[in-house]
């Protein structure tokens, strides 16, 4: 009998970071991977944003290898990746933030220059 089934909600304890993704460690010896891509709907620019080392992560198990003892899970759309999502810039936002004070300097620094031209 099968312990795990696809669709269920588990947790699993943060063991692991790669550039694509995170690795967890379940109960019973099972390992699994959250991939970059189940991790939001926005743009993920550092894994590590969404989990410290040793976090315990409620997951989905998206597949089952169970002869590796391997699993592919998403906390995409869950309450977890919900708050984490609202603690993260995603995107452009940092841009939006920041282009008016560049303007603002560009403006300064070329109304200076005018009057020195002067």
């Amino acid at each position: 009998m099968n312990e795990y089934k696809i669709g269920d909600m588990i947790k699993g304890k943060v063991t692991g970071f790669e550039k694509y993704g995170i690795f967890l460690s379940f109960e019973n010896g099972y390992t699994g991977l959250i991939h970059i891509s189940e991790l939001s709907e926005s743009f993920v620019k550092d894994v590590t944003e969404y989990a410290d080392l040793g976090d315990i992560v409620p997951c989905v198990i998206l597949n089952i290898d169970e002869e590796e003892k391997k699993m592919k899970c998403s906390i995409k759309n869950t309450e977890y990746a919900l708050q984490k999502d609202s603690l993260i810039d995603h995107g452009f936002a940092p841009l939006k933030k920041q282009l008016p004070i560049w303007m603002d300097e560009k403006i300064k620094e070329y109304n200076i220059d005018k009057i020195e031209e002067k």
